[in-house]
């Protein structure tokens, strides 16, 4: 696995994790290098050599999904490898080798895990997402799915746009409520604004929700141009993946 990638911590140990970064692959321009997004303008050949890479590296198949930042929640299976793009923001699987996959570029991955090799998921949490109730329809379907509570779920939060550079409008604001006000920070000098705190507004709704192991989160995109790509930094750019999976069981 390429040695510049995030790998999570705090995973139940049947369980496989990873977010790539932008080094490795094979496309150029502004998508350089590792651009796993099929729909942001890049060459398609590149984009496909660079998702057989990931799928390569993490040694898990990806199940890519059509993100339209809403809450829906798909369940996949090896049936679902290499099909047609489900359109949803989160995936679940209880089914080992199958890798529940989001793609970001700003927007917050949060990976959840049931305990052992119960189940994972994986949720595309922008902030109307986020706001939507993504993380907990992700969280909910996962403990049925598994058979657990909240209580037994850990979550990882990957590499996003950072509270110091996350600028909103009220609109935004006000789509999390007055519970959520110390999560934004009155933009200096410029009236309406606010600076945003995505991953601290991800683990609030995880721990009121009763996910109690929350981990990561401390990676901001806009910052690091040479390492991430960001869209509100850069336009036109690509996009990482954030991927788990439950690892298959060796036999002998």
């Amino acid at each position: 696995m390429n040695a510049d990638w995030l790998l999570p911590d705090g995973l139940p140990g049947e369980v496989g994790a990873a977010m790539s970064t932008r080094q490795g692959g094979a496309s150029a321009g502004p998508w350089a290098s590792l651009n796993l997004g099929a729909a942001v303008g890049d060459d398609a050949e590149a984009v496909a050599a660079n998702r057989s890479r990931f799928a390569q590296a993490i040694g898990a198949a990806p199940v890519w999904l059509e993100q339209v930042h809403g809450a829906h929640v798909v369940r996949i299976g090896a049936a679902d490898v290499g099909r047609s793009p489900r359109r949803a923001d989160a995936s679940l699987t209880t089914e080992p080798g199958v890798a529940c996959t989001v793609l970001v570029a700003d927007c917050l991955p949060v990976l959840l895990a049931a305990p052992g090799s119960r189940g994972v998921a994986a949720a595309h949490a922008g902030w109307r997402g986020l706001a939507g109730g993504v993380v907990e329809s992700a969280l909910q379907a996962l403990c049925e799915a598994a058979g657990c509570a909240p209580g037994e779920v850990s979550a990882w939060l990957g590499a996003c746009i950072g509270p110091g550079r996350f600028e909103v409008g009220a609109d935004v604001l006000h789509a999390f409520g007055a519970a959520a006000e110390r999560r934004f920070a009155p933009r200096a000098g410029v009236s309406g604004k606010w600076l945003a705190d995505l991953p601290g507004l991800a683990r609030d709704r995880l721990r009121a929700a009763g996910v109690r192991a929350v981990s990561g989160g401390h990676w901001c995109t806009f910052d690091d141009a040479s390492r991430f790509f960001s869209f509100r930094r850069d336009g036109v750019t690509g996009r990482m993946a954030a991927a788990i999976w439950i690892r298959q069981r060796s036999i002998g």
